[in-house]
């Protein structure tokens, strides 16, 4: 949250080694012919206890990767499955980074610091380990975003440039290399569970659970340790399926392992902006069915959390299960509603959900802009001269009547003649004036005004 950013002393943490010997591999991470810092996360730093690092520090724990006193001698490849685009393969694992300290917060929140871009592990297969500097870029354009619009997501934490050229595919090659740490509310994801029912280790499953429940939601197991577990998970997962709808955000590739148990959004490809409220737009050229398209994003999380029930099964019988799957639908829907509202600046109340239906009819009908359209009605009320007045608007413009302003509206940038967006052409232009002339002010302006617009919307809603 936002608002509750506060300093704290730093409280490393070794949590991790409760899943050992089995749950992952000691890597070593790759030396680089250089190291030149390019972002640190000075307002995440202090929350663990990491701001006051000299630069020199932050290169040296976070490009050379020496250890972090008091947490993990060493990193860590954490070893998973997952069903990638809804075909199981075993043969995944932390093929470009891996686990590098973990730390709590200063309420006692239990923190992970990961690596992408690190060098190769043994999951690395035919890949060389390595990260873009153009995708670390991306992800903190993606972070930064997400973070302000209220979506649970992980913050990158830094970048560092390594001197290396990759060669890639699908963007012009050789190409600059970066090594990321992320900050993240845990690495563990539904393919963790996934690869220990896999090989039937009923005894890693129990302590995963055991893991999750106590570490990560801070909860004492009860009867029924796995549906306990499940339950939590598909809260978490269905808030995250709406915070995207309303965020108007295609993560691209929502494989089950790429989603974390504590419902946190992390590790971002080939991720977009919609600027139309289109059920239809993918974000990787590769998703040639829509499997993950705007639109289909809550089916593909909600089915990603059913392999989780799946692997629980060994642990116990379906019915808990099943009972606390068919709750994601509702809970979807009611995260919706908070969500839009609370984007929206309005006080949740009537029939929320055909107001937001008409929104959505509005915007598809008139092709409006998502964020265009909340910037206009932040309030409940349309700013002067917007173009509202049509029929295609009528059915919303009745619906919204009836709705209070959740709250003033008096920062400035409510009265910015354009809202804060993030599409892909402003994404391009600013990895350009990188890559062309080492420009990295649009980048530093662009975090700036992201960070703006977030703190003009304040913390999003809690779940009850």
């Amino acid at each position: 949250m936002r608002s509750t950013l506060q300093p704290a002393k730093y409280c490393p943490a070794n949590e991790i080694a409760a899943l050992q010997p089995d749950f992952a591999d000691p890597v070593a991470a790759a030396d680089f012919p250089q190291t030149i810092l390019r972002f640190r996360n000075d307002r995440w730093a202090p929350t663990v206890g990491l701001g006051d690092l000299s630069d020199e520090q932050w290169v040296a724990h976070f490009g050379r990767f020496q250890p972090l006193e008091g947490s993990l001698p060493g990193p860590l490849a954490l070893r998973y499955h997952g069903h990638q685009f809804r075909v199981y393969n075993p043969d995944i694992g932390d093929g470009r980074g891996f686990l590098f300290a973990q730390l709590r917060d200063g309420a006692g929140r239990l923190l992970d610091l990961g690596t992408k871009g690190s060098g190769q592990t043994p999951y690395s297969r035919f890949g060389d380990g390595r990260l873009t500097l153009k995708g670390g870029v991306r992800e903190i354009l993606a972070t930064e975003m997400l973070e302000a619009l209220g979506v649970n997501t992980s913050k990158t934490f830094s970048i560092i440039e390594t001197g290396e050229a990759l060669e890639r595919n699908d963007e012009p090659s050789p190409t600059r290399a970066a090594a990321m740490v992320r900050l993240s509310h845990s690495h563990i994801r539904i393919g963790s569970f996934q690869r220990a029912a896999y090989f039937d280790d009923k005894a890693l499953l129990e302590r995963l659970t055991d893991y999750a429940l106590t570490k990560l939601y801070g909860e004492v197991p009860g009867d029924n340790p796995p549906a306990q577990l499940l339950g939590r998970v598909v809260e978490r997962a269905a808030d995250l399926a709406a915070s995207y709808m309303v965020a108007g955000f295609v993560h691209g590739v929502l494989n089950s392992d790429n989603i974390n148990v504590t419902g946190e959004s992390f590790d971002y490809g080939p991720w977009r902006f919609t600027p139309l409220w289109e059920p239809g737009f993918t974000a990787a050229y590769f998703d040639h069915a829509g499997l993950y398209a705007f639109g289909r994003q809550a089916e593909a999380i909600h089915w990603d959390v059913a392999q989780l029930a799946v692997s629980l099964r060994p642990l116990v019988e379906a019915e808990p299960l099943i009972e606390q799957l068919e709750r994601f639908p509702a809970l979807y829907g009611e995260a919706m509603v908070r969500r839009f509202c609370w984007r929206l600046g309005v006080v949740q109340s009537g029939d929320a959900s055909a107001m937001i239906e008409a929104a959505v009819r509005g915007m598809t009908a008139s092709e409006t802009p998502i964020d265009r359209f909340f910037q206009d009605w932040r309030g409940g009320d349309p700013r002067q001269g917007a173009p509202y007045a049509g029929e295609e608007w009528a059915e919303f413009r009745e619906a919204i009547a009836g709705f209070e302003a959740s709250g003033p509206k008096d920062h400035p940038y409510w009265s910015a003649p354009s809202p804060c967006s993030m599409h892909i052409d402003e994404v391009e232009a600013i990895w350009g004036s990188i890559d062309k002339d080492d420009d990295w002010g649009p980048l530093h302006a662009k975090v700036a005004s992201i960070r703006d617009m977030g703190d003009a919307l304040g913390d999003a809603p809690p779940l009850p």
